[in-house]
């Protein structure tokens, strides 16, 4: 048995960490591994120690009518390649709803579809609706990130679960070795993708208005992008813009503080694997109030759920954590203690089963 593991866009976001660490666990499980994503950029799936490579054409445009033609085109693309490679009992795992191409030639092929759904949130509706329509015709089994995702799009609860993200080891192992030396609260990161609905905007708002912190926003994208999005604003003296990192960790060992700010009325967060990172790190979070990303925090107790368009709140919050020593060690304690729902051997564990 072999899995085609299908990813549309190989970078340094949160869905293809993820399979890249359920590939890294079934290849030490002796599962046969075919990685199939697009070859134009690097990110958490490229050079995987052990899985084969398979790659074809896709490419991010700024431009929705060309990202379309872009999109439908890979797909084309995708199933053409899933098609000659694709075998009666092999899985094909279809990382996130969007390479719908690559679940469409397998089940052609007479392979076993699993689908990972990571999102609710798409535009075009109509778009939305066509994918988890295939999902609902052709899946074999759907795995869900959430039960709010599980909720918000499943139809029918045969053959589907709900398998929680989970901290990677290497990444725990290295956290639990650092110990902050110094006493001062200052310091607040967001790691995020570069869309204004993910709350970009409100944390250079943040920072305009806290001159006594320092922030840090570290983007999914590179400087030239960073540069031509935020070419017509301001940014603070107390502020700093990273492009994309593979490595974060320096990041949150800086970090007194981690925020994700995604617009409530834009984008639903259905995990957030920064907040899972911070909690390895024993830093506190702000998070939006709806969505998956509440099964990760308990509100006052290793966190606060926030609308981040409740800017007052939301300044006032980042205050009360970074002054009050009390809670800001409550907090703590109590963030590194909700890790353990979030173990990634008992992630792999489960996800094995799945494939069965």
């Amino acid at each position: 048995m072999r899995v085609l593991a299908c990813h549309l866009l190989n970078d340094y976001s949160g869905s293809p960490k993820v399979l890249m660490q359920l590939v890294n666990g079934w290849i030490k499980n002796g599962k046969e591994v075919v990685i199939v994503t697009s070859y134009n950029r690097e990110g958490f799936l490229s050079k995987i120690k052990g899985a084969e490579y398979s790659f074809f054409w896709y490419k991010w445009s700024g431009s929705n009518l060309k990202r379309l033609f872009n999109y439908f085109f890979s797909q084309l693309l995708i199933f053409i390649k899933i098609f000659l490679i694709a075998r009666k009992g092999d899985i094909v795992y279809v990382n996130t709803v969007l390479p719908f191409g690559a679940a469409l030639a397998g089940k052609m092929r007479g392979s076993k579809i699993i689908y990972h759904i990571h999102e609710v949130s798409m535009k075009p509706k109509i778009l939305k609706w066509f994918l988890f329509k295939i999902v609902d015709s052709i899946a074999d089994k759907s795995i869900y990130v959430s039960e709010y995702v599980k909720n918000a799009t499943c139809k029918n609860d045969t053959n589907s679960l709900v398998l929680y993200n989970a901290i990677d080891n290497e990444f725990l192992m290295e956290a639990m070795k650092f110990e902050k030396v110094s006493p001062k609260r200052e310091n607040v990161l967001m790691i995020s993708s570069l869309k204004t609905y993910k709350g970009v905007f409100e944390f250079i708002e943040l920072a305009r208005l806290n001159g006594s912190f320092n922030f840090k926003l570290v983007l999914n994208a590179n400087q030239s992008e960073i540069d031509e999005f935020f070419k017509e604003i301001v940014i603070p003296k107390n502020l700093f813009l990273f492009s994309a990192q593979k490595n974060t960790h320096p990041f949150y060992q800086w970090a007194d503080l981690v925020l994700n700010l995604s617009q409530v009325n834009g984008w639903i967060e259905t995990f957030g694997l920064t907040i899972i990172e911070a909690m390895a790190y024993k830093l506190p979070v702000i998070v939006p109030p709806v969505g998956g990303i509440t099964e990760l925090v308990d509100h006052y107790k290793n966190g606060f759920l926030i609308d981040s368009k409740n800017m007052e709140l939301l300044s006032n919050t980042v205050n009360l954590i970074l002054n009050d020593a009390n809670l800001y060690n409550i907090l703590k304690t109590n963030s590194f203690e909700k890790l353990k729902n979030f173990n990634e051997d008992k992630f792999i564990r489960n996800s094995l089963i799945c494939l069965n």
